[in-house]
């Protein structure tokens, strides 16, 4: 049974936060502009099933848009990884593309590590050479050491 809803926040730092404890590489300091456009959280509903009472309003996903140089992104995503196979990172991925198909663009990008849920959501992985010069993962001492993320992209 669904005892969660998604909600837009200006709660930026906290997702932050979450996003850090839930290991997603987020230092803060982009080095290409970044447009926060939008926030989405969300949190156990006080009147969560009785295992998880003592958890109640606590942040479990988390989801922020973004634009840098004139594209959409989703600039970070996470679910709480108890709550990982209730729909909720599809859900809040169905809340992005919502706003930015009201927006008015034709198409999202990501930087993913689990490249696997996003495919199955319609992305495509782009070849870094064709990707927009928005992603910095190419400058972190992690990658394709201990990080192996994806370039993404969803037409719409």
């Amino acid at each position: 049974m669904k005892d969660w809803q998604i909600e837009v926040t200006d709660e930026y730092e906290r997702l932050v936060q979450f996003f850090v404890a839930n290991e997603l590489e987020f230092d803060g300091d982009e080095e290409v502009d970044t447009d926060i456009v939008k926030c989405w959280k969300v949190e156990e509903e006080k009147d969560a099933g009785a295992e998880k009472k003592d958890a109640a309003g606590r942040l479990i996903a988390g989801c922020v848009l973004a634009l840098r140089q004139g594209k959409y992104i989703i600039d970070g995503i996470a679910v709480d990884e108890a709550y990982r196979k209730e729909n909720i990172g599809r859900a809040l991925v169905d809340k992005v593309i919502m706003e930015i198909r009201e927006r008015g663009a034709s198409e999202l990008y990501l930087v993913a590590r689990a490249p696997g849920f996003f495919r199955r959501l319609g992305f495509t992985q782009v070849a870094p050479a064709e990707a927009p010069l928005f992603f910095e993962c190419a400058q972190c001492p992690q990658y394709q050491k201990t990080c192996h993320p994806e370039i993404m992209r969803l037409a719409l």
